[in-house]
């Protein structure tokens, strides 16, 4: 199954409990959570005090999206403070291996992203020990920017050495995610689908979830066959 991950970076922060309230009633899987650190990206968002916040009023996956430089140090803050998935930048992780196997020994479930500009071989030695991969579609720091088409082949390579090599992991998207662009990373082989701008911009994000939704299984039904 195609999982949604609303992405709070683009939510009303005075509304937040209830905007997370609405888009888990309306059947969202995962919440993504993006932390930046300002060095890392051009921006600054939030740490653990509001994962914890979050973790406190839904019981879906936490999605960390760690976008900061030395994330080994904060891994632990993280997981403490509820998160489910913490996936560190494959540009800012000198020892990537240990990194991972850091993550996993916390008892959580370990993701690598990848910035547009990174070629996706380069994870080739990881993907046997992660549990996701998060292609970024944008550049990251940033809510609402346009998708970047050329990235469909890095979700079609991982798709395709997936199943060649008998792998699991999830292969999940971000950025520039709506009615137009879901199908067609979908298509390409993505599982997991960061949606902000789309839904928390919206005037209805009950309807706008439903909406990406509808689409999804409209394509996962004459394409792929996801488990």
């Amino acid at each position: 199954m195609v999982k949604i991950a609303p992405s709070i970076l683009n939510a009303d922060f005075s509304q937040l409990s209830a905007q997370v309230g609405q888009v888990v009633e309306a059947g969202a899987d995962w919440i993504h959570l993006d932390i930046m650190d300002g060095h890392f990206v051009p921006n600054i968002t939030f740490g653990p005090f509001i994962v914890e916040g979050i973790r406190k009023i839904t019981d879906r996956p936490l999605d960390a999206h760690l976008m900061i430089e030395n994330a080994d140090f904060y891994i632990e803050d993280f997981k403490n403070a509820g998160a489910d998935i913490i996936t560190v930048h494959y540009e800012a992780c000198t020892h990537l291996w240990r990194t991972i196997e850091k993550i996993h020994s916390l008892g959580i479930k370990a993701g690598v992203t990848l910035n547009p500009a990174t070629p996706v071989a380069l994870l080739e030695p990881v993907l046997p020990l992660i549990d996701m991969v998060l292609v970024m579609t944008v550049e990251p720091g940033y809510g609402g920017q346009k998708f970047i088409p050329t990235m469909t082949q890095k979700i079609e390579y991982l798709h395709r050495y997936k199943l060649a090599h008998g792998l699991s992991f999830d292969i999940e998207v971000d950025g520039g995610i709506d009615i137009s662009t879901a199908p067609v990373v979908v298509k390409a082989g993505a599982t997991v689908l960061v949606v902000g701008t789309f839904i928390f911009r919206n005037e209805n994000i009950t309807n706008a979830l439903n909406t990406i939704r509808s689409a999804v299984n409209a394509i996962k039904k004459t394409n792929f066959n996801f488990k």
